[in-house]
């Protein structure tokens, strides 16, 4: 079952404004559960969790920004004069 543009927008809006900062909260904490390792071993894994939240919503945000195909192309007649 396939999202329609405006339905794709509003769950890119949901994720990004509410998981986002929701996962980032997580990561942190599961992170901090563990004694502090080197800098660069915290920082390999806060890319990896990064790039690790958006595969499950790759689709979602694919065209987003792109115009809605699905919109009725303007009339660009009234411009034509000018």
């Amino acid at each position: 079952m396939a999202l329609s543009y405006k339905a794709r927008r509003r769950w890119s809006l949901i994720i990004l404004l509410i998981g986002l900062p929701l996962y980032i909260v997580v990561a942190v904490n599961v992170v901090d559960l563990f004694d502090r390792p080197s800098i660069w071993v915290e920082f390999l894994v806060y890319v990896g969790l990064g790039i690790l939240w958006i595969l499950p919503f790759k689709f979602v945000f694919l065209g987003v920004g792109q115009a809605d195909p699905d919109a009725q192309p303007e009339d660009d007649d009234r411009h034509a004069g000018q």
